[in-house]
């Protein structure tokens, strides 16, 4: 007796039934480039708009800071004024003392308080 495989795959975008591998997920080449065309867009929108938050940000760092300045103190409204997204950061880092210090490509501040902030800039190695 032999059985049928009642599972078969179905195509990820026109839901048509996959010949050949079980592990297929589309059922022609048209149907997974659209589906990877699509995907890719979705992502560069999202990322486009993380990655003007970010540059923002930095530029508010930077205004902050100055051309020359290492290291600053400001305050926590300073930073909210001009409308600084704590939330968003490349990466963090915590210090042998405890304290993390929040990154934005090449800039960080670290909360001494919930009124200060300190704002330094990454030392180039020359």
């Amino acid at each position: 007796m032999i059985k049928k495989n009642p599972s078969k795959n179905k195509c990820k975008i026109c839901s048509k039934l996959i010949a050949g591998r079980k592990d297929k997920l589309f059922c022609s080449i048209k149907c997974k480039n659209y589906y990877h065309v699509n995907l890719r867009r979705v992502t560069k929108e999202v990322s486009i708009k993380i990655d003007r938050i970010l540059h923002r940000n930095r530029a508010i760092l930077l205004e902050i800071m100055g051309k020359n300045a290492v290291q600053k103190k400001v305050t926590r409204i300073t930073l909210e004024q001009k409308k600084f997204r704590f939330n968003y950061l490349t990466h963090s880092y915590v210090n042998s003392k405890g304290k993390t210090f929040h990154w934005i490509y090449d800039f960080a501040w670290m909360s001494f308080s919930d009124d200060e902030i300190l704002i330094v800039r990454k030392r180039e190695n020359t």
